[in-house]
């Protein structure tokens, strides 16, 4: 055991290392808060940072929407306006639209600031947009990153030099996990501080103070959307855009708030201006990331689809695909790739799942493709589950994959509805592919006598087509629509 006298000296030494290590680092005032920070991590620094991720964001997120140059161009316009009226005019910015339907928009150090396509398709206003890429901006020239690389660096370098200095390797290990979760996304006041200086760059660039409050309302209305079309509804959204922390109806206070006190002179909205700027503008699921019509799922760049039950709802994500029931009942489907003399029984057993109990594997024929099957017992986050995974050559080295998971007490009722969506996987036959294209914005005028219902029933969508129009065009409910004014519709 060591002394309680040496172990505090050593505590004392580890926390005099941590300041020494740190003094490279300085104390400044941010001219756009008014703040003194200390930070490690200087300008040049936060622009090689963001240089170097760059690449990797756009990677994961799609890439970059390059269908239509002058929507980038548009975007870019309005960021560098925006640029010019904060407290450091000459901060280098590079705006990118990402080619993600997911609602969202961040920013890495160095003045790179992203929005995604789903965010464009349900702004609705110039104003709208500006607010989004303002709070962005409000985040770099805060210089809110740098604060958390500091903040991380010295949690878990203090985290390091404690635990050796203590001889306790645990301690380092549970502070480095509190740090990881401390510095994980923006801080409560580091959001709201975004969300004030944006209004302050909106009012200063002539736009509608009020519009970013407008927008994360569109934003609640999409997140509950969502919640209720996944069937959880009741539950508390979660939004995607900036934060979850603080959620987006404090946020919507707070924003709405600080635009009552920003004035400006015949504020500049641009609704019609900006929807005919999307126009076009593609929605939902890109050939490359394969589309979701119904209860199928077609991927026409890699040349496939298949179909889930009645009651499953498909869920598209860069890492695979799901299918849930209310039910407790799911489904995942993702690729992998596999050497051509490696049997299908083989690579289930050893090399996908080498350590699960898997029961009754046998090779079996999905509409000509070789393939392996077997039977498992699990446990999920409910309780105990049945487990059916399929693996299927597609190609000399290409496998898909199926993990068919259920409770107990429904497997045996939904055996056959897994064995027809395994059977269901096919290869698209030639020509086929082209027959599927993605789904577009088009902006229309409403005409005397239109409905929500009557536009809405014009949508390819098969369920909530009412409520997807609403969240779109950022109609409250009930509210009706005014004849002569444009709306934006979803067309196949």
């Amino acid at each position: 055991m060591i002394p309680i006298l040496h172990r505090h000296r050593r505590a004392r030494l580890a926390f005099a290392l941590v300041a020494a290590l740190l003094l490279p680092g300085c104390v400044t005032t941010n001219p756009a808060t008014g703040e003194q920070t200390f930070s490690v991590v200087g300008p040049e620094q936060e622009s090689a940072m963001g240089r170097e991720e760059h690449p990797k964001i756009t990677a994961q997120f799609g890439g970059v929407y390059d269908e239509d140059s002058a929507l980038t161009a548009y975007v870019t316009g309005i960021g560098n306006r925006l640029g010019k009226v904060t407290e450091t005019p000459g901060q280098a910015f590079t705006f990118t639209v990402l080619d993600s339907d997911v609602v969202n928009a961040f920013a890495l150090p160095g003045g790179y600031v992203y929005v995604t396509r789903g965010l464009l398709a349900l702004a609705n206003s110039e104003a709208e947009i500006a607010g989004v890429i303002a709070h962005e901006i409000g985040h770099v020239v805060a210089r809110h990153t740098a604060q958390r690389v500091t903040q991380g660096l010295f949690a878990n370098l203090g985290a390091a030099v404690i635990g050796a200095a203590l001889g306790s390797p645990a301690i380092a290990d549970v502070a480095q996990v509190g740090a990881a979760a401390y510095v994980q996304s923006y801080s409560r006041d580091q959001e709201f501080e975004a969300d004030q200086l944006g209004i302050r760059y909106l009012a200063r660039a002539g736009y509608a103070p009020d519009a970013m409050a407008g927008f994360l309302g569109s934003l609640e209305s999409d997140s509950k959307l969502a919640a209720l079309i996944a069937g959880r509804e009741g539950t508390e959204p979660e939004a995607s855009l900036f934060s979850s922390h603080p959620r987006t109806p404090d946020r919507i206070r707070r924003a709405a708030a600080a635009a009552s006190g920003s004035d400006v002179g015949d504020p500049f909205v641009g609704h019609d201006a900006y929807l005919f700027r999307i126009q076009n503008i593609m929605f939902g699921d890109s050939p490359e990331q394969g589309f979701i019509r119904g209860r199928t799922f077609i991927h026409p760049d890699l040349g496939f689809t298949f179909q889930v039950p009645e009651g499953f709802r498909l869920q598209n994500s860069p890492a695979a695909v799901l299918a849930v029931h209310r039910n407790g009942a799911a489904i995942r489907f993702d690729g992998d790739k596999l050497a051509r003399d490696v049997t299908m029984a083989r690579y289930m057993t050893r090399q996908w799942l080498p350590n699960a109990p898997l029961e009754d594997v046998e090779r079996i024929s999905v509409n000509g493709m070789d393939a392996a099957t077997g039977t498992a017992e699990g446990q999920g986050q409910s309780g105990p589950v049945a487990i059916r995974p399929v693996a299927i050559r597609f190609a000399d080295d290409q496998i898909y994959r199926f993990i068919f998971v259920a409770p107990p007490n429904l497997a045996r009722s939904l055996r056959e509805e897994f064995r027809r969506t395994t059977y269901s996987f096919r290869a698209l036959a030639p020509g086929e592919s082209s027959a599927y294209k993605p789904r577009r914005v088009h902006i229309v005028e409403v005409a005397s006598g239109d409905t929500v219902e009557r536009l809405a029933g014009q949508t390819p969508f098969d369920d909530f087509a009412s409520e997807r129009f609403r969240v779109l065009n950022g109609l409250a409910p009930g509210e009706p629509l005014v004849p002569g004014s444009l709306v934006k519709v979803v067309v196949e």
